[in-house]
């Protein structure tokens, strides 16, 4: 059997070996805890930076869109506006006596005589005031139309099938 001067007298020796190896645990659990915790913080960096970067990629093509898009609605807004200062640079001209509107139609209702009554036969078919204003307004909803549908199909073609 083991006496207690005996236990005392191996504790005295191993006292410092002992504690020396509890110490070196203790400091290998704490660097291996704050390597863990430096590990997972890394990862929370470059998540975060790679969230960032997608973010900063976005805003850039979204400017990017969005020029593109300012330069088409001013290119075809400009389309138009030259459109209709054409029609009403027509239809002054036409009001005026400037110009006239050619009508391609024939009477069907008068009679082609050579007598002195024939003075019909020499009358050429003209519109009616509201026929001349509605030619003028449907000649620009046409352009409006067309340049809006011109415009559109740019913006597909340019921006949505990037």
């Amino acid at each position: 059997m083991i006496t207690l001067t005996e236990v005392t007298a191996v504790l005295k020796k191993l006292w410092v070996p002992l504690l020396l190896t509890a110490v070196l645990g203790a400091l290998a659990w704490t660097a291996n805890h704050y390597r863990d915790n430096a590990i997972a913080y890394k990862d929370q960096r470059d998540k975060a930076t790679n969230q960032l970067n997608q973010a900063n990629a976005t805003i850039t093509d979204m400017q990017t869109r969005q020029r593109d898009v300012a330069v088409l609605d001013a290119k075809y807004t400009r389309e138009l506006a030259d459109a209709q200062n054409t029609i009403s640079d027509l239809r002054r001209d036409v009001d005026s006596g400037a110009k006239r509107l050619r009508v391609a139609a024939t009477c069907t209702g008068v009679r082609q005589t050579t007598a002195a009554s024939g003075m019909d036969a020499l009358a050429e078919p003209e519109l009616t005031g509201a026929a001349r204003r509605d030619y003028f307004t449907l000649r620009e909803r046409i352009e409006i139309v067309t340049k809006q549908l011109t415009g559109l199909q740019e913006y597909v073609r340019t921006q949505c099938l990037k």
